[in-house]
């Protein structure tokens, strides 16, 4: 891989963004974290919770972090950084939406378990609406077509199927996390729900 594809996949990585709260409320990516760094609009936060404004961040060693090639040097990849403009609170509850019951269920089917890209996935009714039941995150899970297309209007145990796992509305910190994919960096940890990796 070339010095500039390599630059270029780094900077679509991710950073966590904290309020002055050190309260995580939003994922970016490292291109955007730099922007608001050199804006001054955010700090970098280290592993040891220190803050650096950008020539201070700019100006540490790298010493085995990711780090991308400047001009004369090499600049540390800030994972964590702090909002010092902004307070903004994080959200408690996670929006109800398709993308985030995908995100939710991992994007696999809570009846066969297969894990598939979102073409070929649904949004089922655990219970049914025709039976009463409600469009909320309790009712609601990500099913491939084959398993909708068997269950059709029934619950599960009509249709002799078993659900993987009992739908839950999300909580905020763990959601953040999952959102980031298998980009859940060991700097994020501490501000992550007591510092648990989320499921």
């Amino acid at each position: 891989m070339s010095p500039r594809v390599a630059h270029r996949s780094l900077l679509s990585t991710r950073s966590l963004v904290l309020n002055r709260s050190y309260l995580p409320v939003h994922v970016t990516t490292v291109r955007h974290a730099f922007t608001l760094l050199y804006k001054g609009v955010a700090k970098a936060v280290d592993e040891e919770y220190q803050t650096f404004d950008f020539p201070d961040w700019s100006g540490l060693k790298v010493n085995g972090y990711d780090g991308i090639g400047t001009v004369s040097d090499s600049i540390r990849i800030p994972r964590v950084i702090l909002l010092t403009r902004f307070d903004r609170i994080p959200r408690r509850d996670v929006r109800f939406s398709r993308h985030n019951i995908f995100l939710r269920d991992s994007n696999t089917c809570q009846y066969c378990r297969d894990r598939l890209p979102a073409s070929g996935l649904n949004l089922d009714h655990v219970v049914p609406r025709s039976q009463g039941g409600l469009t909320t995150w309790e009712n609601v899970v990500t099913c491939c077509l084959g398993c909708n297309h068997h269950k059709g209007g029934r619950r599960p145990e009509q249709a002799n199927m078993r659900l993987h796992r009992k739908p839950v509305r999300p909580s905020w910190t763990p959601f953040i996390a999952r959102g980031a994919g298998d980009s859940l960096y060991d700097e994020w940890r501490p501000f992550l729900h007591g510092g648990e990796r989320a499921p």
